[in-house]
C-alpha cells in the first residue's frame, strides 16, 4: 500500500511538471518588429538635447538640435546577416536649416533579438519575450577591455536591460502621446555623494522607449564621472549626456 501511494504521488508530480512546462511553452510574445518600422525611407525626427563637459571639465555645455534618423539602405553586417543602415542628420531646433549628415549605425532584426551596431559596439536593444520585468544583458557583446577602450567604456559593462510599462502610453516632445509603448530600463546607478564637490561620484543612467509601429520615440542617457580636487587642482567632470524625444515620423 505504501509503495502504491508513493507511485501515485510521483505520477501526480510528473503530470504537474509537464503541465507547467506546457503552459510556459505556450506563452507567445508580440513580435519585436511590432515596435519598429524597418523600411527603407522611414524616418523619425527628434528634439535632441546634448550635454557636454567642457573647459577641462569645469563647465557644462548644453546643445540643442533637431535630429532625423532615416533608414537609408538594406545592407549586410560583418556576420553576413541582413541589416539596415540608418543615417542621423542634424539641423537647428527651429527646423529652418538643411539636414546635415552626422553619424550612421546599423539595425539587425531577427526573430529573437534586435541589435544596433554603433561605433563598432553591438547592443541588444530588444529581446523576446516582450514581458513586464523580463531582463537580459544588453551590452554583453561589447568588447570593453581592449587596450585602447578599457579606461573609457568600462561603465557600459554588465548592464541589465529590463522591460517596463509594456503596452503603456508615453508622452514625447510637445505633449504628444504615443498610445502603445515599451520602456527598456538599461541602467540607473549612482556612486558617491553627487552633490558634494569634495568626493568622487559617478552617475550612469540610460533608458529607451519604443512606440508600436514607430520605433525609438524617446531616449535618455547620462554618464558623468566627477573627480574631486587634488594637489591644488580643481575638481572636474568627464562624460556626456543625450536626450531624444520624438517630434514626428513618416
Amino acid at each position: 500500500m505504501r509503495k502504491l501511494f508513493i507511485n501515485i504521488v510521483l505520477a501526480v508530480s510528473v503530470i504537474g511538471l509537464f503541465s507547467h512546462c506546457k503552459k510556459t511553452d505556450e506563452f507567445t510574445s508580440a513580435p519585436l518588429t511590432d515596435y519598429l518600422n524597418l523600411q527603407v525611407g522611414k524616418y523619425i525626427i527628434y528634439r535632441l538635447d546634448s550635454t557636454q563637459f567642457v573647459n577641462f571639465g569645469q563647465s557644462t555645455l548644453k546643445l540643442y538640435y533637431q535630429a532625423k534618423d532615416e533608414i537609408d539602405a538594406e545592407i549586410v553586417d560583418n556576420l553576413g546577416r541582413p541589416a539596415l543602415r540608418v543615417i542621423r542628420y542634424l539641423r537647428d531646433t527651429a527646423g529652418t536649416g538643411p539636414w546635415v549628415p552626422n553619424s550612421t549605425y546599423m539595425i539587425v532584426a531577427t526573430d529573437q533579438v534586435v541589435e544596433v551596431i554603433e561605433d563598432n559596439f553591438r547592443y541588444q536593444k530588444l529581446r523576446k519575450p516582450i514581458l513586464e520585468g523580463y531582463n537580459w544583458k544588453g551590452n554583453s557583446y561589447l568588447s570593453l577591455y581592449s587596450d585602447d577602450q578599457a579606461w573609457e567604456y568600462y561603465y557600459l559593462d554588465d548592464w541589465d536591460y529590463t522591460y517596463e510599462n509594456v503596452n503603456s502610453p508615453f508622452t514625447v516632445f510637445n505633449n504628444q502621446v504615443v498610445d502603445s509603448t515599451i520602456t527598456v530600463d538599461q541602467r540607473d546607478e549612482i556612486s558617491g555623494p553627487v552633490n558634494d564637490p569634495n568626493y568622487y561620484s559617478e552617475i550612469n543612467y540610460s533608458a529607451e522607449v519604443y512606440g508600436k509601429g514607430i520605433g525609438l520615440v524617446y531616449k535618455e542617457f547620462l554618464h558623468k564621472q566627477y573627480q574631486p580636487p587634488t594637489g591644488g587642482n580643481p575638481g572636474y567632470a568627464l562624460g556626456y549626456g543625450l536626450k531624444l524625444s520624438m517630434i514626428s515620423h513618416n
